[in-house]
């Protein structure tokens, strides 16, 4: 063959590729084929089948025999907006990836932290709570961050990440370090003005919130909460992340989180 005949073969090939990838592109978009395996059984089955531990208040928990919580009514709200029903398979928490990989569930939510190492087997939503360290103090304190922290009284709870951030910052900066072994007599002694500060996880410094008297001063980490789908769920993943960014512009996260932590349901 000669060069002139290569040249135009390869020219073929190249627009043949080119258009192979521009009808790959808008199908994706217009939703006209199913690519993704995982999206495409749940749209023939039009049921939604969700991994959960119900070990974890207030994101799901058993009452009465039927399970609630924040990740409950999330998963819920979600599935109204794709259009699908939804059903929940009780896992327990070292197997909610094991039933991904397995097709016995479409989707977690777990209140699973966002897990990189877990990416050769599942891809993630984007963040829809943050689960990290927060900073109280009362409403009247003027302690913004960790450097306002110098000399101060500051809480945590005994053996928890908080203690441990704590424990490091007083290597470098004098502060007076009170422990408890659970958040409730910390709370107390901060609004009894015993302490000055304390560091508690977001859920239960929301929760502390309900008193009316303390403010979260700033996030000392992030830890970002996702909902966890199969690796080769790109088009449930997508579906996924536009539903949460309808239910954030209508205030449903929102409500879920004064629901079931500002009032502890």
């Amino acid at each position: 063959m000669q060069w002139r005949d290569w040249r135009r073969w390869l020219d073929g090939l190249s627009v043949v590729v080119l258009l192979a990838y521009g009808w790959l592109a808008w199908s994706v978009q217009t939703g006209t084929t199913a690519i993704d395996p995982v999206y495409a059984d749940l749209r023939a089955r039009g049921v939604l089948r969700v991994a959960v531990d119900a070990g974890y208040r207030p994101f799901v928990e058993e009452r009465g025999g039927r399970l609630v919580g924040f990740d409950i009514d999330l998963i819920t709200a979600l599935a109204n907006e794709l259009g699908f029903e939804v059903v929940f398979v009780r896992s327990g928490f070292d197997a909610l990836y094991d039933q991904l990989t397995s097709r016995q569930a479409d989707l977690i939510a777990s209140a699973l932290p966002y897990a990189p190492e877990q990416g050769y087997r599942a891809r993630f939503s984007q963040p829809y709570f943050d689960g990290g360290l927060m900073l109280l103090t009362r409403n009247d304190s003027t302690i913004a961050d960790l450097a306002d922290l110098r000399g101060q009284r500051i809480g945590v709870v005994l053996g928890s990440e908080g203690d441990a951030l704590a424990y490091r910052f007083a290597q470098t900066t004098p502060l007076h370090r009170y422990t408890a072994d659970e958040a409730a007599p910390l709370i107390e002694a901060l609004q009894r003005g015993e302490v000055d500060a304390i560091i508690l996880d977001h859920v239960t410094a929301l929760g502390a919130l309900a008193t009316g008297d303390l403010r979260i001063a700033t996030a000392l980490s992030y830890e970002p909460y996702v909902l966890v789908m199969p690796a080769s769920a790109f088009q449930l993943e997508s579906e996924i992340n536009r539903a949460l960014d309808r239910l954030k512009e209508q205030g449903v996260l929102h409500e879920l989180q004064r629901r079931w932590m500002l009032k502890g349901e």
